[in-house]
């Protein structure tokens, strides 16, 4: 089926921290993608590599550049971006280059088509391409999703994924309190309770090694656990 792209407007919230390697290209490509009606806001989450000199020098006003003024995470950059969200879809993007902005459509046709209300993107299903690169960091993904999973009773394949598509109407009815990479359980825990339609979409994945600037590590792991049992036990809204 084909979609009529006059039906709605995607906003991409691209939260970044120290990708001045990555971001111009970032950017092109988001601004390339089919989609024809899209908002993109960036938030720099005070980068000290120069991405935030570059943010400041974007002459195009269709780009909505937002400056933290400290550092505070990917989840209080999210939060940020979400206030200034006016599409009818929303999408999170990294801007690291691991996933690409040309699968969009995939990830958004389960809403378009009116089945789901929240679509994930998952780097462990389908047949897309996906670079071979930290065992232990994909069986800390599956534990994390593993327990997500128990806690939610829902069955993803990817929890941790930064690939997720809302309807912006719930992505804004959502209060995000964890300010780091704790906003994937929590946001998971309560759409979950909220009884929305989830759907997976199987996606590629272009990952990073540490030398090329991947920042999430163990201490990450341990945080998402607490998150997990905290938005699923203790903290229902």
């Amino acid at each position: 089926m084909v979609i009529d792209q006059s039906r709605f407007t995607l906003s991409i919230i691209i939260p970044c921290y120290n990708e001045i390697n990555t971001i111009e290209e970032v950017i092109n490509q988001v601004k390339n993608t089919s989609i024809k009606s899209k908002q993109i806001i960036i938030i720099d989450d005070f980068s000290t590599d120069g991405t935030r000199e570059y943010l400041n020098s974007i002459e195009d006003k269709s780009i909505k550049v937002i400056l933290q003024n400290k550092n505070q995470g990917k989840g209080a950059a999210i939060a940020k971006g979400i206030n200034f969200a006016k599409g009818d879809i929303s999408i999170i993007q990294d801007a690291d280059l691991e996933y690409d902005p040309n699968e969009y459509e995939k990830l958004i046709n389960p809403i378009l088509f009116n089945k789901a209300d929240v679509v994930f993107g998952s780097r462990f299903q389908g047949a897309e391409p996906h670079r071979v690169v930290y065992f232990w960091h994909r069986v800390g993904n599956g534990f994390l999703t593993l327990f997500s999973n128990i806690m939610t009773d829902i069955n993803l394949t990817d929890m941790e994924t930064c690939y997720k598509a809302f309807r912006t109407e719930i992505l804004k009815s959502v209060s995000i309190r964890e300010k780091g990479f704790g906003f994937e359980p929590e946001i998971t825990a309560k759409v979950a309770r909220m009884k929305c339609r989830i759907y997976e979409v199987g996606i590629s994945y272009f990952g990073r090694t540490y030398e090329e600037g991947k920042k999430i590590g163990w201490r990450d792991g341990v945080r998402a656990i607490w998150c997990i049992i905290k938005y699923n036990l203790f903290i229902k809204e």
